[in-house]
């Protein structure tokens, strides 16, 4: 009897622990991005989105500001945001990225450390609005 009690005890803990895990499997993008990963547009120009790029870890998709054929602001509009780990890599990545975008006025830019499916789809996605822009 006293095994029996003992066997389920600690078959109901851990099913317990097996259905409260949680894992990040299904990709998810943040609609609207962070404020730390991305700063405002400055002056005017024109907009032009990126496509949209389609990682592993969920969808990225950038538009940039063009004013006098000159790229003034890149900003991630869909982005990995799924679970805690998946923020913590962008808060780093996407200023990062926005950075080097701007000083290259292209999407030959490195990727992030860390951050490289995040930093792939970013690239192609920018690429994609600089042609738009005909600017590719």
């Amino acid at each position: 009897m006293r095994r029996i009690i003992l066997w389920l005890a600690s078959t109901v803990a851990a099913l317990v622990l097996l259905f409260s895990y949680r894992t990040s499997t299904g990709p998810t993008a943040a609609s609207s991005p962070q404020s730390a990963a991305v700063a405002p547009a400055t002056g005017t120009g024109k907009t032009f989105d990126g496509s949209v790029a389609a990682t592993r870890w969920g969808d990225v998709q950038v538009r940039i500001t063009v004013d006098g054929g000159k790229v003034t602001d890149v900003t991630a509009l869909t982005y990995p945001a799924g679970n805690r780990r998946d923020q913590e890599i962008n808060a780093y990545a996407l200023p990062r990225l926005r950075t080097e975008a701007l000083a290259a006025q292209s999407a030959d830019i490195d990727s992030v450390s860390g951050a490289t499916v995040t930093s792939e789809g970013y690239k192609e996605s920018l690429q994609a609005a600089l042609d738009a822009a005909d600017l590719g």
